[in-house]
């Protein structure tokens, strides 16, 4: 097991609180309008799946799931986009903020307002990507299984790598293995939490815990923001 971001325990460990929030509604919409541009036939698509799943999980209605399909095809006014923004954060943190947004103007307006106000700036493309990978990523509740069996289990699922936040592993693994690893999950009989693409760091940089509760405030609004859809760090 290696040493992840401290940030990556800290926003899974907030999921459950965050899907009671009104605007969970509007980053699940957006986030399925992207995933379907790659097909609009979950079957076919796992990134549509996933996305599916994750809407499910906070009781998103099966009618605005399928809005949100529809709205992948859209073109012009109301059309799902998506971009990254590369930020420094307090300390010269390194943050990604992905977003999924109907107006591009308002989402960098409103990432660039709370980077204003809590000691953030945006960088130039390519100076912070860089330092981090793209993974799967598989959340697994601990249930009634004891740690030993729950890591020979995550080891013979084929994934890379995993750390423990409180009751659920984090289980770390190659995008092209996360739909198989997910699986072998669920057949060994684990509740599936979560299961995503996400940013992860290269290798984590520590802060003085002053500057750290800075970069973690700065990284909770920014995740807040209705476009959002994702943000990584690589403090430690």
């Amino acid at each position: 097991m290696s040493g992840h971001s401290k940030w990556s325990s800290i926003k899974h460990q907030k999921g459950a609180a965050d899907a009671k929030r009104a605007g969970v509604f509007t980053k699940l919409t957006n986030a399925i309008a992207v995933a379907a541009r790659g097909g609009s036939d979950p079957s076919m698509n796992f990134q549509l799946r996933l996305a599916i799943d994750r809407a499910r999980a906070a009781n998103m209605p099966k009618s605005n799931i399928d809005r949100a399909i529809a709205r992948a095809t859209g073109t012009g006014a109301g059309a799902i986009t998506d971009a990254t923004y590369e930020v420094y954060g307090p300390g010269g943190a390194a943050i990604l903020v992905e977003v999924a947004t109907d107006n591009k103007n308002r989402a960098i307006a409103e990432v660039k307002s709370v980077l204003n106000k809590m000691g953030g700036k945006l960088a130039s493309s390519g100076s912070v990507q860089y330092l981090f990978e793209k993974k799967g990523l598989v959340v697994v509740s601990q249930g009634e299984k004891q740690s030993d069996e729950i890591e020979m289990d995550i080891i013979d699922s084929g994934a890379d790598d995993y750390e423990v936040s409180e009751n659920q592993y984090l289980v770390y693994v190659a995008p092209t293995q996360l739909e198989s690893v997910k699986k072998n999950l669920e057949e060994k009989g684990y509740a599936i939490v979560d299961a995503k693409l996400s940013w992860e760091p290269k290798q984590s940089v520590s802060l003085d815990s002053e500057t750290s509760e800075k970069v973690v405030k700065l990284l909770s609004a920014l995740d807040e923001l209705d476009d959002v859809t994702g943000v990584a760090s690589n403090i430690s």
